[in-house]
């Protein structure tokens, strides 16, 4: 790995783009390579590299000297002023030499929603089988942070964000894309540039490498050049068919045991059934993945059961940015008394979930912030026949709707937080509204 990097960087001016967590790791491996001519930071909020001889650049016009560098490290979610093809500068990032070094042995896992889920369930069964595997990617940690972690029989697990995809010009060999919703329109402006990063993760693929793909997801023939595998909860041509609780690949089928696992709701269990066909592929048995899935606990602010106040119970489900995962929340939790949606407004659509709510049982929808409003204003202007609009409670924020949940929700029912929306402007992140939710829920 040092070795590509000491050649890609040999007498170049390197300027390194945003100095988040991921910065910080890319500036230490250069700094080790030891092979720039210089190299230079540019973050709007300032940097601190700990070492005078580094520039910084901060402030509104922090991008504005691109052209004088050679090669520039661009952090996920920057967005550039111009195409990179249209720059004098080079364009890479670390993920992207990270898979120049060791593509073959990366399963690379990406999606609009569940992809954490399926990045770190593999890696528990893995590891929990003695296999050798370690995590990277928008799981949080940086991959030029895990390089003395890999040996040459390692697979290495990487969660991919679109951030992470939409410059790449490498694959990994084994590819994961589980759904395209729309999302992040606010940085892409189009569903087709959205859908073009989420389609990097298996257009630079080798005949030899493998995609496992939703099959509405599926891409043409004319882009793929890996062995495809479908996978669907509805169409039984599938490779990879999830029906009910069972996963049929392959000869085999395989009953998840839902009642002895914590993961629950129809979509995880096509995380579920994804996992699966990697582990089959690997060569685990039923039983190893069995014993290893009834170990796994889920990741926070993913549908989980926070406890109970009053005989209601409390799921936080911070994580939902999209009306999709609003509706399989509803969809995953019996007896719902009430579900609280909203947050900062993106601009994409609601029309599915508002459809979805006219017709759910649920008693109360306690609707927030920029997208609560919006959901509140469209129902009223476009669905005259939305049923039992008196269960439709308008508030500001997050504090009101926990405050109305819990004075209108019955004993022996449920509460969800499922936003359907960003928290950014709001929260710092979903963690952090998750985190506020479970504290309004249980003080006072």
């Amino acid at each position: 790995m040092l070795d590509i990097l000491k050649k890609m960087t040999a007498g170049k001016h390197i300027l390194i783009l945003g100095f988040g967590r991921e910065g910080k790791s890319t500036l230490r491996r250069l700094l080790q390579a030891g092979t720039c001519a210089s190299v230079t930071i540019a973050d709007q909020a300032g940097a601190d590299p700990g070492d005078d001889s580094i520039k910084v650049l901060s402030g509104p016009s922090y991008m504005d000297t691109l052209d004088d560098y050679d090669l520039v490290f661009k952090s996920p979610g920057i967005v550039l002023p111009r195409d990179p093809l249209t720059c004098d500068c080079q364009t890479t990032s670390q993920m992207e030499v990270f898979f120049t070094a060791y593509r073959r042995q990366i399963i690379g896992i990406t999606g609009t929603k569940g992809k954490s889920t399926v990045t770190t369930l593999l890696h528990h069964i893995l590891k929990e089988n003695h296999r050798d595997a370690v995590l990277a990617g928008n799981i949080g940690i940086p991959a030029f942070d895990i390089l003395e972690e890999i040996h040459e029989k390692t697979w290495i697990i990487c969660e991919l964000s679109c951030h992470q995809l939409e410059y790449i010009h490498v694959s990994p060999h084994v590819a994961v894309l589980l759904n395209i919703h729309e999302e992040h329109l606010d940085h892409y402006g189009t569903m087709k540039n959205y859908i073009h990063a989420k389609q990097q993760i298996y257009l630079h693929q080798e005949p030899e490498d493998l995609l496992l793909c939703e099959l509405s997801s599926l891409p043409s023939s004319n882009y793929c050049r890996a062995r495809i595998y479908t996978v669907s909860d509805r169409f039984s041509t599938a490779d990879v068919l999830l029906s009910g609780t069972r996963i049929r690949f392959e000869s085999g089928e395989f009953r998840i045991p839902a009642r002895e696992i914590r993961l629950i709701g129809h979509h995880n269990h096509m995380d579920i059934a994804f996992d699966y066909a990697i582990c089959h592929m690997l060569g685990l048995s039923d039983e190893e993945f069995e014993a290893a899935l009834k170990t796994y606990e889920p990741l926070p602010h993913r549908l989980s059961f926070i406890g109970e106040r009053d005989q209601v119970r409390y799921y936080d489900d911070s994580i939902s940015t999209i009306g999709d995962a609003t509706i399989q929340a509803l969809k995953s939790v019996p007896n719902t008394g009430s579900i609280l949606i909203g947050g900062m407004d993106r601009g994409i659509e609601y029309d599915d979930l508002i459809l979805w709510l006219s017709e759910d049982p649920v008693p109360h929808i306690i609707l927030m912030e920029a997208t609560g409003r919006r959901i509140f204003r469209e129902i009223q202007e476009k669905y005259p026949d939305f049923r039992a609009p008196e269960r439709l409670v308008l508030v500001d924020t997050l504090k009101e709707a926990v405050a109305s949940a819990r004075a209108l929700t019955a004993p022996g029912a449920a509460c969800i937080l499922s936003p359907a929306a960003a928290s950014y402007g709001i929260f710092r992140n979903f963690e952090e509204r998750g985190d506020v939710f479970r504290d309004l829920v249980f003080s006072g």
